[in-house]
């Protein structure tokens, strides 16, 4: 989950290796997202995978997890049109299509501002994009993390891609008629960077987070995930729509895991508001193998002995979640011994 402690150069520091490290435990670490490239930042205080000195900071990260017993994948992060020109030297975001996010704002360094309507990118473009996932991914491979994740769910470039509200290309090859491309070429850029046991993909087929909608999100998504049967590789992490977000009158009525994880051929993680019983209830049905967990896991660094223990859990506290020092960040208090 993204925490927005990095410096103004995208570089973690020794609280982040505590951070993370506290939480090792876990089974399978999912780091916040990382922007690829100098020009994917969307928020301020956000890290990244492309410098030397931002991968030399994430190999203190990885070892401090690795100490602990743990694993720990990089979230690959591209945001597009979900970002603002103040944190971006002045340059506009850009996104599939000239299309803005209406009705939101966005949180910058100079606090919440409208969103700007994003540059289209160009062909060219896109295929540098593509090279920059190939390219973070071996450069966290190089930093220690045992694989990566795309971000390709809750509004960011790929799902934009994706999209019938936010992609309104005419051109031959990323045009809206052909809206899962991009993705499943990152995908395979990523397989071939770094082999398909080191990569896993994050959707969010039903969350409207960032403007995004979809005409018919159930045939966009079942010709997605059948493609992504094809393609050898870890795990897909499946995120339902967040509880805060109303479910948008043309959509599928149901349970996400059921519509859509019993399409998935590979490994699968549900994600989003589980608790300790429904999390459990949902491995029972055999869907999912895992359980992601985000703000529990933020708040109580010890999650899996609490849950083990059925013991009291921590409070996220909200104000601390972006930004800020040590506070609500490493100082969630442990279970006693």
């Amino acid at each position: 989950m993204t925490r927005s402690r990095a410096d103004i150069h995208g570089v973690v520091g020794t609280m982040t290796a505590e951070y993370y490290a506290q939480r090792a435990s876990a089974g399978l670490i999912l780091s916040e997202a990382i922007n690829i490239s100098a020009d994917a930042l969307g928020s301020p205080l956000t890290p990244g995978l492309f410098e030397e000195k931002q991968v030399a900071a994430w190999r203190k990260v990885t070892q401090a997890v690795h100490e602990k017993g743990g694993i720990i994948f990089a979230q690959l992060w591209r945001t597009g049109r979900v970002g603002h020109s103040v944190d971006r030297g002045g340059q506009l975001p850009v996104a599939p299509s000239a299309v803005k996010i209406e009705g939101a704002q966005h949180f910058t360094s100079q606090n919440m501002k409208e969103y700007e309507t994003p540059r289209e990118l160009a062909l060219p473009e896109i295929r540098q994009i593509i090279a920059n996932y190939a390219q973070a991914a071996q450069n966290a491979v190089a930093a220690g993390f045992d694989g990566v994740e795309l971000h390709a769910a809750n509004g960011y470039l790929p799902q934009q891609f994706l999209s019938d509200s936010a992609n309104h290309r005419a051109d031959e090859n990323m045009a809206a008629a052909s809206p899962a491309r991009f993705t499943l070429e990152v995908m395979r850029t990523l397989i071939a960077a770094v082999g398909g046991g080191k990569v896993g993909i994050k959707i969010s087929p039903l969350h409207p987070y960032a403007g995004i909608a979809f005409d018919d999100p159930l045939a966009t998504y079942t010709y997605l995930i059948n493609e992504l049967n094809q393609l050898d590789f870890a795990f897909v992490e499946l995120m339902k729509r967040s509880p805060m977000f109303p479910l948008l009158p043309h959509y599928p009525q149901g349970d996400e895991i059921e519509i859509f994880g019993k399409l998935v051929s590979h490994t699968l993680v549900a994600g989003t508001a589980y608790t300790r019983e429904s999390g459990e209830a949902e491995l029972q049905k055999g869907i999912a193998s895992l359980i992601a967990y985000g703000s529990l896991f933020l708040a109580n660094p010890d999650l899996p002995r609490r849950f083990e223990q059925n013991g009291a859990l921590n409070a996220p506290d909200r104000p601390t979640l972006f930004g800020g020092g040590e506070y609500g960040y490493i100082d969630y208090p442990f279970l006693p011994a």
